[in-house]
């Protein structure tokens, strides 16, 4: 009798420990129990002021990726992206030769780019390339010209070094002062009026000492010939002060400028390009060692590199659609009842402003009746009508996969940035932080998006437990690589925003959503939504 009621206590004791463990582990964790599903509760759901706000002129130097080319949106409008780099030595002080003669001059840009298939006979690649805008046969005149601006990483005022910055909007400054006449001058057309983002894999040979070939195999890039002679003068003949060290270097070649227009009534595109990963010049020429008068003296092959590095600017400019440019234009903006219509796109493009006034005016009340937090999400619906329109070709506007939510009144990210899972979805490498959320929801019949949903619920449960927690205003953009969290900074700040996040203004991408406005249909209006755990 004894050993069964002590076994019957043990048992009961630890069922009450079992079920408290339980209760405390769901109250712990409950947010990732629920799940979507969240057990069929009904959420809270509060009212969101939002409203449009342009992203006038802003830095553009220290991208990533830079845009390159025509983009015709036919909601938003036109974006033409050229660009300007300084460029390097790879070695400096370097031994030319004597009697040296140029056999070649080219420019190669690597795409980004992936296999879709190989030949299993002959082992040829088949590549898509990926961060290409606009019809896939678009054709641009490319010209690329020395440039004549004198570009810096910094600058000095008043004995103190501050980082040079240039700006989305300075493309006729450096079209101005560049100097003499395009360099990809090739008789081959699609080298500059006719060129074209060629998805190809390249073959390179070389031959060594002994006359034997080797061929090499190279995912696509941009390949142009360069005008032989201008190299010939700027490198192989310079005088050696001018090539002995990075400052003078820099003076002497000071970059290079990159400039797209139409090629006649041809369709165009953009590309989001990496210029400074490797891109490079490479002259290959031949040379005498030694200095010498004797003809019979060998002359070898030898080659130059000059890479795509240092200073940097994107530049791009829109010709904006007259609905956009009347949504964004500061006398048509709405921040008192909100916008029905928020436009966000990358670039010099524009940014929504989000302000939770509804939950805030909660916030005392959901405190008093302890309500605990178990998710909130804000969901962005597309309007995928005005998104429909179709432009020239019958195409449709390319859609931004991905957009990112920030703390806005102080640049940085939310906390639940943090959280939200740093690891790739399906192997996706723009699909990190998915837990946080903004990543395109897809329709499965039309292809088209549908909405981008965005958790923030560290952020609504700090403000519930902190009552000194500021309610900031949140930023919502594009954003082209949901690594990037850095900001850069407005050429002109105004009483919204000083600064936007970089990732936005590497793309030339934007869309259009649903606001909060009560005008807005009830299932498309922008509203947070917050799941609770309700105490008896």
């Amino acid at each position: 009798m004894y050993n069964t009621s002590f076994i019957k206590k043990i048992l009961i004791a630890a069922t009450v420990v079992f079920l408290y463990s339980c209760d405390r582990d769901f109250n712990a964790i409950g947010d990732e129990l629920i799940g979507d599903n969240h057990f069929d509760l009904t959420p809270e759901k509060y009212d969101v002021l939002a409203y449009n706000q342009e992203i006038t002129p802003i830095q553009s130097n220290g991208l990533a990726t830079n845009a390159l080319g025509i983009y015709d949106n036919p909601v938003l409008g036109t974006t033409t992206g050229n660009y300007a780099t300084q460029v390097a030595l790879s070695e400096y002080a370097p031994t030319i030769g004597e009697g040296a003669v140029i056999d070649s001059v080219y420019i190669s840009v690597p795409y980004f780019s992936h296999v879709t298939a190989t030949d299993a006979t002959t082992g040829k690649r088949t590549y898509e390339l990926d961060s290409i805008f606009g019809p896939a046969n678009g054709k641009l005149d490319l010209s690329i010209h020395e440039s004549g601006v004198q570009m810096r990483s910094s600058f000095f005022d008043n004995g103190t070094q501050l980082p040079q910055l240039y700006y989305t909007d300075e493309n006729t400054t450096f079209d101005t002062y560049k100097i003499g006449a395009k360099l990809n001058d090739s008789n081959d057309e699609k080298q500059n009026t006719k060129f074209f983002f060629n998805n190809a894999e390249i073959t390179d040979k070389t031959v060594d000492t002994n006359g034997k070939a080797t061929l090499t195999k190279v995912a696509p890039q941009m390949r142009l010939m360069l005008n032989k002679q201008f190299f010939m003068d700027k490198i192989l003949k310079a005088p050696a002060e001018k090539l002995a060290n990075a400052t003078v270097f820099q003076d002497w070649f000071r970059g290079l400028y990159f400039k797209v227009e139409r090629s006649g009534t041809e369709p165009a595109n953009l590309a989001l390009i990496d210029f400074a990963r490797e891109g490079k010049i490479t002259i290959k020429y031949k040379a005498k060692t030694a200095i010498t008068t004797d003809p019979d003296t060998t002359m070898e092959d030898k080659s130059i590199i000059i890479n795509l590095t240092g200073a940097t600017a994107s530049l791009q400019q829109d010709a904006k659609s007259t609905a956009y440019a009347n949504a964004i234009a500061d006398a048509n903006i709405n921040r008192t009842e909100g916008d029905e219509s928020l436009y966000i796109k990358g670039g010099q493009g524009s940014v929504a402003v989000i302000e939770l006034n509804g939950f805030a005016a909660k916030l005392a009340e959901i405190r008093t009746k302890n309500w605990l937090v178990n998710e909130a999400n804000l969901v962005f619906n597309i309007d995928s009508d005005k998104m429909a329109v179709k432009g020239a070709g019958n195409v449709q506007a390319d859609e931004p996969k991905r957009v990112y939510l920030y703390d806005l009144t102080n640049n940085v990210p939310l906390i639940d940035y943090s959280d939200g899972t740093s690891g790739s979805l399906a192997n996706d490498p723009k699909a990190t932080k998915y837990v946080f959320g903004g990543i395109i929801n897809v329709d499965a019949t039309t292809k088209r998006g549908k909405s981008y949903k965005i958790r923030i619920t560290n952020h609504i449960r700090n403000l519930i437990k902190d009552a000194t927690a500021v309610n900031v205003k949140l930023g919502l953009v594009v954003t082209e690589d949901i690594g990037v969290i850095t900001s850069n900074k407005l050429k002109l700040k105004n009483s919204v925003i000083s600064e936007a996040p970089r990732g936005s203004v590497m793309g030339p991408l934007g869309t259009i959503l649903y606001g909060g406005k009560s005008s807005v249909a009830d299932d498309k209006r922008l509203r947070l939504e917050i799941y609770y755990t309700k105490p008896n």
